[in-house]
């Protein structure tokens, strides 16, 4: 048995442990009663949504205990018409998406290519919103990886995620049929399913995404618009829950996290463990065994993906 001078065992308390601990204490092993519900409206082509994501990832890992998620549909592109769709951002038609894009991956270091909306637009938010639905009825943390992939292949990978061969491919890697998935998103039903998000997200008075709305038992509550820092949402649940002393959960260590996400930004690892870019690489080789994963890069950033 290996010498550990912290270590001892007390003849009058019978105990063999760390030095010091006390002989009788109370201690509270309950997690927190979710009392809080958290209502997340957001869109698959949202590039602030997916910006957002390093700092949401670290907001529901340290303070999931306390509020249940709800992810909400919000419709941001039902077509492209012959007006222009968002003005104040110079943004009439999808090539003027390219360039917005861009500039939002390149602010916030999450990535986005943006050259498809150029040589092959999405041309509707509404079918993989659709897909997220149908399968959020049936399993509400597979619908959540539904959307992370899917914000992945539109904005990293320069996939069309309004084309349904692109959404089938998506849902069959997450184990479920895509050809029925999609085929029931496409039909009366699918729509049905989206059309009650855009209600529950104009009864919550969230217009733009993404919009982050917590809710107490007394049906009062904060609204935080656009992507913040995680001290707004952290201030915001202190707020609706009338409390200084949140509790945070350790964060969850990085070959566990990358186990459950399969793929990570620098970005989203800097956030989470308060991190500098310089210092990713020693401590992604310090946590992470080598053969467990590979490194990569794309329009400057690296990002890590699980064998």
């Amino acid at each position: 048995m290996a010498n550990n001078n912290n270590m001892i065992c007390d003849l009058e308390t019978g105990v063999c442990g760390p030095a010091g601990d006390s002989e009788m204490e109370l201690i509270d092993l309950k997690k927190p009663k979710k009392t809080i519900d958290l209502y997340y409206v957001s869109d698959p082509i949202c590039s602030h949504c997916w910006a957002l994501e390093p700092v949401l990832r670290r907001f529901t890992e340290q303070y999931g205990d306390y509020f249940n998620v709800h992810t909400v549909m919000g419709g941001l592109l039902e077509k492209w018409g012959d007006g222009p769709v968002d003005p104040a951002n110079g943004i009439h038609g999808p090539a003027d998406v390219a360039g917005h894009w861009r500039e939002v991956g390149e602010q916030t270091r999450m990535p986005i290519d943006g050259s498809l909306m150029i040589d092959n637009p999405v041309h509707s938010s509404y079918p993989p919103s659709r897909v997220f639905k149908v399968i959020q009825k049936q399993d509400v943390e597979l619908a959540s990886v539904f959307l992370r992939r899917a914000r992945e292949a539109v904005f990293a990978f320069n996939q069309n995620i309004a084309d349904k061969s692109v959404l089938v491919d998506i849902v069959n890697k997450l184990g479920l049929d895509g050809e029925e998935i999609v085929k029931e998103a496409e039909s009366e039903n699918g729509q049905k399913l989206l059309n009650e998000d855009f209600a529950l997200a104009a009864s919550l008075g969230a217009r733009g995404f993404p919009t982050i709305i917590m809710v107490n038992e007394e049906n009062k509550g904060v609204k935080i618009v656009g992507g913040r820092p995680l001290e707004y949402y952290i201030s915001g649940l202190k707020q609706v829950l009338d409390k200084e002393d949140l509790k945070p959960k350790q964060q969850p260590a990085l070959s566990n996290l990358l186990e459950k996400e399969e793929l990570l930004f620098s970005k989203e690892i800097e956030e989470m463990y308060d991190l500098e870019k310089k210092d990713i690489d020693a401590y992604v080789q310090k946590e992470l065994i080598s053969n467990d994963f590979q490194t990569k890069e794309l329009l400057g950033e690296t990002y890590f993906v699980k064998k």
